[in-house]
């Protein structure tokens, strides 16, 4: 594949400057190690975009768009049959990830150029920017399993020096490393399930797992466990890697933390590419999916489901910005992975895989410009709570702009991106079972209402009096912000079923028009419910939160899931289990090895006296012992 050799630069460019600017970080300019990073990614920016060309360009070849792989090596040789290789993966997939990926990227490089700006680190936080941008190439060009779980972990690396950016803080910290143990917890799932599907395939390699004639896996399809075939318990245990990595019920509590690290991180990591691996993973695997019982896929689709709902509700009630966008995520992943798991193998059964491919590439855009614009409201007020906001449209007329458009695009009103791809989903659930459609379109009411009373709350509302007037952010930020606003209007109007589908097959997408007219009328009942409830200062709020009593406080508390969590933790793990198994060690391993010790100790204490030094008493010692020699051979010879 001499024609996509330059796609190797994709991945190893980000590596480089990591390498350059992590260890010469206290050397560099920070202004220069900006422009290093900044630089870089836009090279990979304009390399993944020829790499889209060059793949997508010339139409889809018959029978289907191909699988290239342009780059392969053995990187570990356990022996003849047992390699790992590292390699780079072409398909439509791979390619469409490579955009999202470059594209919301260098938007948050050129970001961060002002809205970092003089922060202490600055070095520090570009060469973790391109670390993370190289783990994420790496996972998403996998040529194998082995290869996507080393960069999966890399990716969770990545993410909690991102997310502890700011180590001085303890709330930071402690974010970071809750989202490190709880993504752990999901990647032995992921792991255990990797090492099952290779233990009965004996391949790692995706091309082999995911032939068309099932030959690799039939065996894992064939065996039995617990009443599911071990391919199953496989999927399923790939899919809590994928949950965990995704923010998904029950494994999602390390999200909203997560936006403990600076805002652009939040906007590359937390909403556009890193949590939306678990989606890139199953539709990676989708024909081992497809070809297994339908048990792994109702898992996806009913945690996506619950999860999206679950999410939605939560953030009707925040009032941090952030916490706000970040269920906002949760809501709108477990959107793709309820299309992927109600999806078929192609044709029109396979709408659902094109809906959830599509709305994670629409979603990148929209979600990665609500955060930035979030990050320009930040800087301007200094605050993340919507309390101390109001009445910015007059202020910031760019920002709020542009996180309209964002609003209209999550929201689903046409014609911006959402739109088009929330349709889809819709449709393809709505095809496989009326109580999931109703589950996507009450959450797609409650997207435009809790987006829309975010949006009143910030830029409409009660005008506040700012001690420091707020004023728009630098061209650095801004000029991010019109582009990503640009692409959440325009990209929904790309025939997105003609490059991505579960067969590979070019498929003409069309509105259905019943489930188009009803989607909208609800979305915009949402929107209509939020300017009456926020558009204007109203203690209709307050008494609708009152009036629901229990129930509001539990969505606000998160229905107390990290409560829960942190019961089970101290109370199970660690006073039913950790604490006797400390005693133990405490008291009878180290008891055991103390007395040992106690005893050696004493014994030489008593007898280190025969080793005095004196030559007199070496002497007596001597003859009383030849003496004792002779007097047992005397009693010897007389038996």
């Amino acid at each position: 594949m001499e024609g996509y050799n330059y796609t190797i630069w994709i991945v190893l460019l980000p590596f480089l400057v990591f390498l350059v600017v992590g260890t010469g970080s206290l050397r560099i300019r920070p202004i220069v190690a900006g422009w290093i990073g900044t630089g870089s990614i836009l090279i990979t920016l304009a390399l993944s975009l020829m790499c889209a060309w060059n793949y997508f360009g010339a139409g889809a070849p018959e029978g289907g768009w191909q699988t290239l792989i342009p780059y392969d090596m053995v990187w570990l040789r356990f022996n003849d049959t047992l390699q790992v290789h590292m390699g780079i993966l072409l398909d439509p997939i791979s390619v469409m990830m490579l955009v999202v990926i470059s594209v919301v990227s260098s938007m948050v490089h050129i970001y961060s150029l002002g809205y970092m700006k003089g922060e202490a680190g600055f070095a520090r936080y570009y060469a973790f920017l391109s670390l993370f941008s190289f783990s994420m190439y790496g996972l998403v060009l996998a040529t194998n399993l082995f290869q996507i779980y080393f960069f999966w972990e890399l990716v969770g690396i990545s993410s909690y020096l991102l997310i502890g950016f700011y180590y001085d803080r303890h709330s930071a910290v402690a974010a970071a490393k809750k989202a490190f143990i709880v993504t752990r917890f999901a990647d032995f799932g992921f792991m255990i399930g990797i090492l099952l599907l290779s233990w009965y395939t004996g391949t790692f390699d995706f091309a082999t797992l995911t032939s068309p004639d099932g030959a690799a896996i039939a065996k894992a399809a064939s065996v039995s466990f617990m009443g599911a075939s071990v391919l199953t318990w496989a999927l399923v245990l790939i899919f809590i890697g994928g949950a965990g990595k995704s923010a998904m019920f029950p494994l999602h509590i390390w999200l909203p933390d997560a936006m403990e690290g600076p805002t652009p991180v939040s906007a590359l990591i937390h909403a556009a590419t890193m949590v939306v691996a678990g989606v890139y993973l199953v539709a990676r695997l989708f024909p081992l999916y497809i070809f297994g019982d339908a048990t792994a896929l109702e898992v996806v689709a009913w945690t996506g489901a619950f999860t999206s709902l679950f999410a939605a509700i939560i953030a009707l009630t925040q009032e941090d910005i952030k916490r706000v966008l970040a269920y906002s995520t949760m809501s709108q992943i477990g959107y793709m992975m309820l299309a992927l798991g109600v999806s078929g193998s192609g044709g029109e059964e396979g709408l659902g895989y094109t809906a959830s491919m599509f709305h994670l590439f629409t979603h990148a855009m929209f979600k990665a410009l609500l955060f930035l614009g979030a990050g320009a409201v930040i800087h301007a007020v200094h605050s993340n709570l919507m309390d101390g906001m109001g009445g910015l449209r007059r202020y910031l007329p760019l920002t709020h702009a542009s996180f309209l458009v964002a609003c209209l695009a999550i929201a689903g009103i046409p014609p911006f991106a959402g739109f088009f791809s929330k349709d889809e989903i819709l449709a393809a659930a709505l095809h496989k079972d009326p109580v999931l459609f109703g589950t996507a379109l009450l959450v797609a009411g409650l997207t435009a209402l809790y987006m829309f009373r975010l949006y009143f709350r910030i830029f409409w509302g009660e005008n506040k009096s700012y001690a420091h007037p707020p004023h728009e952010a630098p061209a650095t930020m801004w000029v991010p912000l019109m582009i990503l606003a640009a692409l959440s209007a325009l990209v929904g109007f790309i025939p997105f079923g003609e490059y991505v589908s579960p067969d590979r097959l070019p498929h003409a997408s069309h509105l259905d028009m019943s489930i188009a007219i009803t989607a909208t009328a609800v979305s915009v009942l949402g929107i209509l419910t939020a300017m009456w409830l926020y558009r204007k200062p109203s203690g209709v709020p307050a008494r609708i939160s009152g009036g629901l009593g229990a129930l509001y406080r539990a969505a606000y508390r998160k229905f107390y899931i990290d409560e829960i969590y942190m019961g089970v933790t101290k109370n199970i793990l660690f006073k039913g289990i950790s604490s006797p198994v400390a005693w133990f060690d405490r008291h009878v391993v180290d008891g055991a090895m103390n007395g040992i010790g106690w005893v050696t100790a004493r014994v030489s204490k008593e007898i280190k006296g025969l080793q005095s030094g004196h030559v007199q008493q070496y002497a007596l010692g001597f003859m009383l012992g030849v003496l004792a020699l002779v007097f047992v051979f005397i009693f010897w010879l007389k038996q």
